[in-house]
């Protein structure tokens, strides 16, 4: 209340040309009434703002996707990847019977191919998410940020994790 009277105050010195010691004079008074919106009983979020014509928000789904979009979530979806590797080899360790001889054993058993699919698979998470950093450590020194060059360190980037995957399953 005190912030419209000072409000209107200065304005009507400001208009009228009266000095600052002219007494201030009321301000008119605004009264808000609180309205609980109608609530139907059953009425999902979604439909109670399809009934009120609310727009919907737009979401990932009416942009194309992009190559600086779709790296980003990768390299986040790498990273809770590499978090649940280390998860299950801690609880593993914990909770299988035997020791990791035993699991090494069984996976020399397999044959070439499956071999190569499944150390292909765990090794480029860590591959994608080590090169990408390295690419965003780039970018904290403030390298290579024109679009042009995010484009091509994204490339790079893909085929150096792929390269990296790769020698990493050889070993």
């Amino acid at each position: 209340m005190a912030a419209i009277i000072l409000r209107n105050g200065c304005r009507r010195m400001l208009l009228s040309g009266q000095s600052p010691a002219a007494p201030l004079l009321a301000a008119r008074t605004i009264v808000l009434r609180s309205v609980q919106p109608e609530n139907r009983p059953g009425e999902s979020h979604d439909d109670r703002n399809a009934r009120l014509k609310r727009p919907q928000s737009p979401h990932l789904t009416i942009y194309a996707p992009q190559l600086t979009s779709m790296l980003s979530i990768t390299h986040r979806m790498t990273g809770m990847t590499l978090a649940g590797y280390a998860t299950l080899l801690g609880l593993g360790a914990l909770v299988l019977p035997h020791d990791a001889n035993h699991y090494l054993t069984m996976l020399e058993g397999l044959n070439a191919p499956t071999l190569f699919a499944l150390k292909f698979t765990l090794a480029y998470p860590f591959a994608f998410h080590a090169t990408n950093g390295v690419r965003h450590l780039f970018w904290d020194l403030g390298k290579f940020l024109s679009i042009k060059e995010v484009y091509n360190t994204g490339y790079v980037m893909l085929l150096v994790s792929g390269a990296f995957a790769t020698g990493l399953t050889f070993l």
